[in-house]
């Protein structure tokens, strides 16, 4: 009231009622000692303070004519301007800093990539090179015996590298070990086997596509753990050798080092240990557990077509393109014989060792089976009859039968005591045959290749037949007691079977 402006801590006279500037009206009080508005006496504890919100100050009188008005939104404006150029100017450092980390990263990430690829590839290397390094002494004197032997007595290499007595005898004692434990066993059946009517209800139960590459799909070879089949090992066309647990689908191992296809592989039955063949014409011994390459065998120099396990587990049967076939000790890596037929002049496409192990099979390319001796390594019969080149040999476990493959759609059975063939299943036309097994009991026989059939031994009748595969089956085994059925093939799966 005093000066005419908003007070900003206004107070009100009891005296005469009227809102005061507290700064004021206290110094005039001190002054006069009465109210200025009717001079009666008024002293400060007299006032009362009002409660109000922050009040707004108004403008200054010089700020309420209009050129005052634009003056002030001019500044104003000015400043916005000024902040928005600032934050502009921020914004562009922060977009070149951001861009400078991102090139950064990245330069990084292909350098890591680059690295990651190099220490790969180191691996693989060192991985092939140290069994090699061992193998050279075993080597050497392996191939001391080529030099003494001219070229036209290819039987003689053999002689000289060791078929020596001790280990003639060591396979004929394990031959009479398991021959009498066949005639123990009789015609008698398993109790554990799975019956007919169960095997013909088995359908997929499980597949697994991860094993190998998808850049070079297709599985080519398949074995299982004879001492447990929850173990598989497959070989794949993108060069490795992988195994499998079944009970807990994932993999154990990948066994990297031959330098085309594995198309041959065998689990030893006793020993962490498996074996493996490829078109780069090497055997390939490797430790499981150690998930590294502890012997390579070079036995021949063309394609390894075929590879079979002595029933004592201490010698591998190969076949090859060579037209050889040689049997190899595996601790040593060395050859202990080498045999070809002279007179047939023929590529070797398969081999299998009879159950006793002193007999075997090989497959030719001109469509022959031919059973050898091989105390005396000599060719002591002859199958004929197929056409196209056989694809695969299967003896059964009884010691009679030998189922054979070729690329003439059919399968044969041969009876070893009458050497002849007693029966032939015809497959629909352009079949193609890529697997034969029997059961461990020799009661059931499988077939794979353009699907997967069951055959029940003695009736020949078929009981199963599999067509989930969208590539050719390369590979078919029985679970224990048949308890399950397992295959491979060429689109890059792994198939389980069972009730």
């Amino acid at each position: 009231m005093l000066s005419n402006e908003v007070p900003e801590h206004p107070c009100v006279s009891p005296v005469s009622n009227q809102v005061f500037e507290r700064r004021l009206i206290e110094k005039y009080i001190a002054e006069n000692g009465a109210d200025p508005m009717n001079g009666q006496p008024l002293s400060e504890e007299q006032l009362i303070d009002i409660k109000v919100s922050h009040p707004i100050r108004p403008k200054a009188p010089s700020s309420t004519s209009i050129p005052a008005i634009l003056k002030a939104l001019q500044d104003e404006w000015d400043a916005v301007m000024l902040h928005s150029f600032t934050l502009r100017q921020q914004l562009q450092t922060t977009r070149q800093e951001l861009s400078h980390a991102l090139y950064q990263h990245d330069a990084a990430c292909r350098v890591i990539a680059r690295l990651t690829k190099e220490v790969t590839a180191a691996r693989e290397a060192l991985a092939t090179l140290k069994p090699q390094a061992g193998l050279v002494v075993a080597q050497a004197v392996a191939s001391q015996p080529h030099v003494t032997v001219s070229a036209g007595e290819p039987m003689e290499v053999s002689e000289q590298v060791g078929m020596i007595p001790e280990i003639i005898q060591k396979l004929q004692d394990k031959a009479t070990v398991l021959t009498t434990e066949r005639k123990k066993r009789g015609k008698t059946v398993p109790e554990e086997l799975v019956r007919t009517e169960d095997l013909s209800k088995y359908r997929q139960v499980a597949t697994h596509a991860g094993l190998h590459s998808a850049s070079v799909p297709g599985i080519l070879s398949l074995d299982l753990c004879p001492s447990d089949t929850n173990k598989v090992l497959t070989g794949g066309a993108d060069k490795n050798v992988v195994v499998f647990d079944k009970k807990e689908e994932q993999i154990i191992a990948t066994l990297k080092g031959h330098t085309k296809k594995v198309t041959s592989v065998i689990y030893h039955p006793s020993q962490s240990v498996v074996f493996s063949a490829s078109p780069d014409s090497t055997i390939r011994v490797w430790s499981v557990t150690g998930g590294n390459c502890v012997q390579v065998v070079r036995a021949h120099e063309a394609s390894v077509t075929g590879l079979s396990l002595h029933a004592t587990g201490d010698y591998l049967l190969s076949s090859s393109e060579d037209q050889y076939w040689a049997f190899s000790d595996i601790q040593t890596g060395r050859v202990l014989t080498k045999v070809t037929d002279e007179a047939a002049g023929c590529a070797l496409t398969c081999a299998q060792f009879h159950p006793d192990g002193l007999i075997f099979g090989t497959g030719t390319a001109d469509s022959q089976i031919k059973i050898w001796d091989l105390k005396e390594r000599t060719n002591v019969a002859n199958f004929p009859g197929h056409i196209g080149p056989v694809t695969s040999i299967a003896f059964s476990e009884n010691g009679y039968y030998l189922a054979t493959g070729a690329q003439d759609s059919s399968v044969k059975l041969w009876d070893l005591r009458k050497l002849k063939n007693f029966k032939t299943i015809t497959l629909d036309n352009n079949y193609e045959v890529k697997s034969l097994v029997f059961d461990q009991s020799g009661t059931y026989l499988a077939v794979g290749g353009t699907d997967i059939r069951v055959y029940i031994c003695k009736q020949w009748s078929e009981v199963l037949n599999f067509t989930e595969h969208t590539g050719v089956v390369t590979g078919v085994a029985f679970g224990e007691h048949a308890q399950f059925l397992t295959s491979t093939g060429m689109d890059r799966s792994l198939k389980f079977y069972s009730l």
